[in-house]
């Protein structure tokens, strides 16, 4: 009876497995059947590399570059932000602080990453965006720089989570090897537990970038939907996932700019699925 039971829970594991393989393959068969259609149109090189971005003008201007510059923009402040202090805070957890203060803080963290991104793109549109307006003496808050500080809340829980895991399980030995040498707490954590749990924090940090880039809501309330080749981060600027959401309802089915559309997810499917695949690589990665 055990050995039925077993067998049938590997079977349904593996069957949730392959189902998930199934339906990722059958989004991205779904993107490529409505989103090449575009193609026909416009080639690849003029559809990335083209800056100007107006899907309902006669003809059709369907460059996205500017949109890619914006989703890398705001990435890149955001990455700036979030992975110093995600890393700083995991080292924190895993080797300062106390267990009390562990347990509050992993709390605290996981409670963060629970916070729809809507509420915090509220949150970000009523505090934030007045204060960037204000300290940087701009004509609108609205900028990259607003959606790079609000993703970067948003990315830090995944990589806290992460990175406090990977040196969570680095073996005891080097660790105590390490102060046996005469080496002082912090010495130990630079020198020896940062080394060894490098791969578990650069696949955390993947992650973490990989979450910014498939963030909707956020972006699309606070960075001011420009569609404009970006100067600086303290311009507005859209992004590759705002751009869907905020025109897809507004597309008429089977235009242009529904294709477009279409291909901008593909896009998006490639970056994202090129982050997860090299966070994997560098998780799996055997040292």
């Amino acid at each position: 009876m055990r050995k039925l039971k077993e067998f049938i829970i590997e079977k349904l594991i593996l069957i949730c497995g392959v189902a998930s393989i199934f339906f990722v393959c059958l989004i991205f068969l779904f993107l490529l059947k409505e989103g090449l259609a575009v193609f026909k149109i416009i080639s690849p090189f003029k559809f990335i590399f083209g800056k100007n971005w107006y899907p309902i003008s006669e003809p059709p201007q369907l460059g996205i570059l500017p949109l890619i510059l914006g989703s890398l923009l705001v990435t890149l402040g955001a990455a700036i932000i979030s992975i110093p202090i995600g890393v700083g805070c995991a080292i924190y957890i895993a080797e300062i602080a106390p267990l009390r203060a562990k347990e509050i803080l992993k709390a605290g963290i996981e409670l963060l990453a629970a916070i729809p991104s809507v509420v915090l793109g509220f949150i970000g549109m009523v505090t934030l965006v007045p204060l960037v307006k204000t300290v940087f003496r701009l004509p609108t808050g609205l900028t990259a720089l607003s959606g790079s500080i609000m993703l970067a809340f948003m990315a830090m829980p995944t990589i806290v989570s992460i990175a406090e895991d990977a040196l969570y399980s680095v073996p005891k030995n080097y660790k105590e090897g390490a102060l046996a040498l005469g080496a002082t707490h912090w010495q130990t954590i630079w020198r020896v537990m940062l080394p060894a749990a490098s791969s578990g924090i650069l696949a955390a940090v993947m992650l973490g970038l990989g979450r910014v880039i498939g963030e909707t809501m956020a972006v699309m309330m606070i960075t001011g939907n420009a569609a404009v080749m970006p100067q600086s981060i303290l311009v507005p600027v859209r992004t590759l996932t705002a751009t869907i959401a905020a025109e897809m309802g507004e597309a008429v089915v089977g235009s242009e700019h529904y294709f477009a559309l279409f291909a901008i997810g593909i896009v998006l499917f490639v970056i994202s699925f090129a982050i997860n695949v090299t966070a994997d690589l560098f998780l799996h990665k055997k040292r």
